[in-house]
């Protein structure tokens, strides 16, 4: 039987059941092979030979190969179709030829397809090539080229910059792109601006909104109106004349569907929809490829093939209709660059299956799949035909004018099925506008804007706006606003962005942003890409001594010459020796460099972030705890840092992120001979007592407690004194010795404040939650006993225990008792399996049945469950539960099955 080998043990499953019991199939579990992490593996001096090491997990595997060899002198190398697929097959070759299980006689060959079907696997099997070598060779550069760059650029980090863990010639300059975001966002000065609008309304009682789009007879510009004064007299020059229609234009457009997925789109979308990072999104893929139900799934395709084209066709008229066909195939060109790199699109291997046919039981596999068949079924679908309005509102008087816009879909097209998720926040364009005629008059609506914007308001970031609101008769209003910096970078943008750069390739983009987050060089949080200390620090040192190599045009040019190696067009080693004259140079002019020197480049390079312009006009580089030592940059293992140069007399250092030269770091007094200081740490704020020295090198310290709902309040560092801090300090407090032995302690938790206690004879501590914030310093002995006694006598009513009934209010019309319990986040109403928190305002004994169902309901809705409707009561006023979009469950995180993964 000849020896089938593929990438993993799915892989192989799958394949097996189209080959069948006349073959041999088996994983090879990725790369067979790598270049050991020690000098010497990649030789210049040698015309780049490379050494390569078979790793110790994969001898086993190779061994299987080899003993499956002996009884069938065939091999066929099934790897995936790309350049790493390539490599692998190459890989094996070379491991089998030297350990002498492929002889001369042996039938060794090379088979790819793009998905895992009956069809596909069979004419691949029918149609066998040989190892494409321009594919391996521009594995080989790439892996060089890796390898060069980490293995002489780390070590140079390691002794100038404690604490970096590594250089890459495309980690680097991903870095890089998220290091200059930040930079121009603290740069950043805000610019204010004001917005007049008016709710309006039609003859026939129907209102719609209009911005000012004219005053004084002349157009106005964003920042024409730049401060409350002038809105104020804008909004009366509206709210004091009669507006009429000028004029009305509707205006028919059209929208075309998005491309189907490639790599990178994939990711992008991906990101948008579901927050899924780049790994998650190729980890889900390839177990959806693996299992038969994608095309593969790394990509810069974007055609599709004819077959499929037809078949997605029949589908979109056996769901929807034949309107919803466009008359002929929609044909998308093909974006890569090299067509033996180049691949079909990303798409479903049957279009008649959707997600839920499929029946796939992993959560991620299954939006990711729903998003691909919608995304291909999508792009042969019908345009949608719309309707743009623009209504212009004028004065008689010619001296203000204001614009109504909005849109009517005609026909849906493909927003039946699927719209392409958007980066930025859309406009108001999408709005829906009534029926308004040319003449007739536009009045100001009875129902004002005053409270639409007050809501939203409180909901929004007070620099975004509207932060305040002027008006003349509640249906004009001015809002402030502020210009906004850009925004930081998610997985999808930061994507999006080293595409248009030409930085790297779709198959790497996921392993690049997940190593500088393992590196610890940026975190992530609610989605956006944050650069760490020590990323900043690297990144200006390589700016500063290597700028060539973390430079956005160097590297797009590289790929472009790699991309030449894998199409037969450029020799390799050529690549090669033209890289390292230059890089090699850079290395040792760096590596001869004292850290002092170095420091003192990149202290210089920060100085506008780090030293901004005091206030009183003082030197910012004076301490301000001592008063004569000069600020410096430091660095240390957790990153970098600025520090007073009078190190070990005075101790201050504060963070380099976006901070100014003040502030972080106060003392509020003194308890005997110590200095209480608040300072803020890489966690959060918190407070410390006296400052490290050799013989305490651990001083006392406590973090500020962080808002948890009701029952702990959280403590700004603006609002913290000499008092409280010594408060804080007391904790863990200990409360006294329990009667049976052993102390009792009191302390503030991650549920809130609480007490425990550890008798002798028991194994582990028993906890028992307070109600009261303030109880965590003042409870006694007496009453933290009896809490004890009473945990220990009823230990289900902790954490996940039955709560405690505080109201019964009656039975649900849907059938069930409704009752308002006790919870840890304050009191709550329950129905079933739906629990709503009580609002601030209602006291527990105060909630009524209707008040309950309108909850649950709104509660419902948000799970995405079916919304009950709350019983009609006449004598009750009726309120409307919101409706909610189900929040998306975070996608689980899986290993790569790649090793480029």
């Amino acid at each position: 039987m000849p020896v089938v080998v593929v990438e993993s043990p799915a892989k192989a499953k799958t394949i097996n059941k189209y080959l069948g019991s006349d073959y041999t199939v088996l994983a090879s579990y990725g790369h067979v092979r790598d270049l050991p992490p020690k000098d010497g593996s990649v030789d210049p001096e040698e015309d780049f030979s490379m050494k390569w090491e078979i790793g110790n997990d994969s001898r086993k595997h190779v061994a299987a190969i080899a003993e499956a060899l002996k009884s069938d002198n065939a091999l066929i190398l099934a790897t995936d179709p790309d350049r790493e697929g390539e490599a692998i097959s190459w890989h094996l070759k070379e491991a089998l030829t030297k350990r002498r299980s492929i002889k001369k006689d042996t039938d060794v060959r090379r088979v790819t397809f793009n998905a895992i079907t009956k069809a596909a696997v069979t004419e691949a099997m029918q149609n066998p090539r040989e190892i494409d070598a321009p594919l391996v060779e521009a594995y080989l550069a790439r892996r060089a080229l890796d390898y060069l760059v980490g293995f002489n650029l780390s070590p140079v980090l390691w002794r100038k910059l404690p604490g970096a863990r590594s250089a890459g010639r495309v980690q680097s300059v991903c870095l890089r792109l998220i290091v200059e975001r930040e930079m121009e966002i603290e740069a950043f000065k805000p610019r204010e601006y004001w917005q007049v609008k008016a709710l309006l309304s039609t003859p026939r009682g129907q209102d719609y909104e209009a911005r000012l789009t004219m005053l004084a007879g002349k157009k106005l510009d964003r920042f024409d109106i730049e401060n409350a004064t002038q809105a104020e007299m804008a909004v009366q020059a509206v709210a004091s004349r009669k507006l009429e229609i000028a004029s009305v234009e509707a205006k028919p457009s059209s929208r075309n569907p998005s491309a189907p997925f490639m790599t990178s789109t994939l990711q992008q979308e991906a990101s948008r929809k579901f927050g899924m990072g780049a790994r998650a999104c190729m980890s889900a893929a390839q177990r959806l490829y693996e299992a038969g139900h994608i095309t593969y799934m790394r990509t810069d395709g974007i055609d599709m093939a004819p077959e499929a084209t037809a078949a997605c066709r029949d589908a979109i008229a056996d769901r929807f209709g034949k309107d919803y066909v466009p008359g002929s195939p929609r044909i998308y060109k093909n974006k890569a660059k090299n067509a033996q790199e180049a691949h079909e699109c990303i798409r479903p291997t049957d279009m008649t299956k959707d997600a839920a046919s499929l029946k796939l039981r992993e959560d991620d596999q299954r939006k990711l799949y729903d998003l691909i068949w919608k995304r291909t079924l999508a792009c042969q679908m019908e345009a949608a035909r719309l309707e743009r309005t623009t209504v212009e509102i004028a004065s008689p008087d010619g001296q203000v004018g204001l614009r109504a816009t909005g849109q009517v879909v005609l026909f849906d097209g493909f927003l039946r099925v699927y719209e392409e998720g958007r980066d930025d926040v859309a406009d108001d364009d999408d709005k829906r506008l009534p029926q308004i005629m040319q003449g007739e008059a536009a009045n100001f609506a009875k129902a004002g804007l005053r409270d639409q914007y007050a809501k939203a308001s409180e909901k929004a970031d007070p620099a975004a706006g509207p932060a305040a609101m002027i008006s003349g008769n509640d249906a004009v209003l001015g809002t402030q606003s502020f210009t906004q910096p850009p925004p930081r970078y998610t997985e999808a943008t930061l994507v999006k962005k080293m595409e248009e750069l030409g930085i790297g390739r779709p198959s790497t983009y996921a392993s690049v942003i997940g190593t500088i987050q393992d590196r610890e060089y940026v975190r992530k949080e609610q989605n956006r890409l944050i650069p760490e200390d020590k990323g900043r620090i690297v990144t200006i040192f390589l700016l500063n001594f290597f700028r060539t190599y973390v430079g956005y045009e160097f590297t797009a040019e590289l790929e472009n010459e790699l991309d030449e190696v894998s199409a037969g067009e450029m020799d390799y080693k050529a690549l090669l020796g033209k890289f390292w004259r230059d890089f090699s140079a850079a290395i040792s002019e760096t590596s001869e460099l004292r850290i002092s020197e170095v420091l003192d480049v990149l202290d210089e390079a920060l100085a506008p972030q780090l030293y901004p312009p005091r206030e009183d006009g003082s030197d910012p580089r004076i301490c301000p705890k001592c008063g004569q030592g000069r600020l410096h940059l430091k660095t240390s293992r957790t990153g970098g840092f600025v520090g007073c140069g009078n190190y070990p007399e005075c101790t201050y250092t504060r963070p380099i992120a976006g901070e100014g030269a003040e502030g972080e770091e106060k003392m509020l007094g003194l308890d005997g001979e110590d200095e209480i200081w608040l300072k803020a740490g890489r966690f959060g704020p918190y407070v410390q007592r006296g400052e490290p020295t050799p013989e305490n090198k651990k001083p006392p310290r406590a973090s500020l407690p962080k808002a948890r709902g009701n029952f702990l309040p959280g403590w700004a560092p603006d609002d913290m004194t000499l008092e409280k801090a010594l408060t804080l300090l007391t904790l863990p407090r200990e409360i006294g010795m329990h009667p049976d032995g052993g102390v009792i302690k009191s302390n503030l938790g991650r549920f809130g404040p609480y007490i425990m206690h550890q008798a002798p004879d028991e194994e582990k501590p028993v906890y028992v939650n307070l109600k009261e914030f303030q109880e965590v310093f003042e409870i006694g002995m007496n009453h933290a006993v009896e809490l004890l006694a009473e945990k220990r006598a009823n230990p289900g009513r902790g954490r996940g225990g039955a709560a405690k009934v505080l109201k019964e209010l009656g039975e649900h019309p849907d059938g069930g008792k409704i009752a308002v319990y006790e919870g840890r986040y304050g009191p709550y109403v329950k129905w079933e399996k739906i629990n709503a928190t009580l609002p601030k305002e209602t006291e527990p004994g105060d909630a009524t049945l209707e008040q309950a169902l309108e909850l649950i309901a709104e509660k419902a809705a948000k799970k995405g469950g079916k919304k009950k409707a709350a019983p009609k009561k006449t004598a009750a006023k009726k309120t409307t539960a919101k409706k909610t979009t189900a929040k998306k469950p975070a996608a689980k995180t899986a290993a790569a099955k790649k090793a480029e993964d």
